[in-house]
């Protein structure tokens, strides 16, 4: 029985590697970017002036924004990596839950995807199922301290 490699046309393969390489180039050089541009602004800041309390609020806000942005990015970055761990041992481009070959279209938009539109589909569904569950319940338990 021929691997999932050996089956992989080798033109999609080669696509599919570019893809997930210049993306996790890009992405790199975005956080890298990022890190740079919060390190001069981080060391030019000790000279500015007193700044009032909003001011300082502000800036922490945006200090956790920028901090946010680049553990995405860096999240990211994890998951192009395991993609092409998937590419070289021939399952990536395919589900994780059904074993479906995932849309080239997809992988074109989302080259890091590891399962097909619907299997991610049923997924996310699930996840805001439990994300509601978990909020109700909260809010029972919120409302029985409250009468308790």
């Amino acid at each position: 029985m021929k691997s999932r490699l050996n089956c992989m046309n080798e033109e999609r393969y080669r696509e599919l590697r570019c893809i997930l390489q210049e993306r996790r180039e890009e992405i790199a050089g975005e956080v890298q970017n990022k890190i740079r541009t919060v390190r001069t602004e981080a060391t030019h800041s000790g000279g500015r002036r007193l700044t009032d309390v909003s001011e300082n609020s502000e800036l922490d806000i945006q200090d956790d924004i920028e901090f946010a942005l680049i553990q995405m990015k860096a999240e990211t970055l994890a998951r192009i990596a395991a993609a092409l761990v998937r590419l070289e041992e021939g399952s990536y481009g395919y589900c994780y839950e059904c074993g479906d070959e995932i849309a080239n279209e997809r992988l074109r938009v989302l080259p890091f995807a590891a399962r097909c539109r619907s299997c991610e589909e049923v997924r996310e569904t699930e996840r805001t199922r439990q994300r509601v569950l978990a909020a109700r319940s909260k809010a029972v338990s919120l409302c029985g301290a409250i009468s308790g």
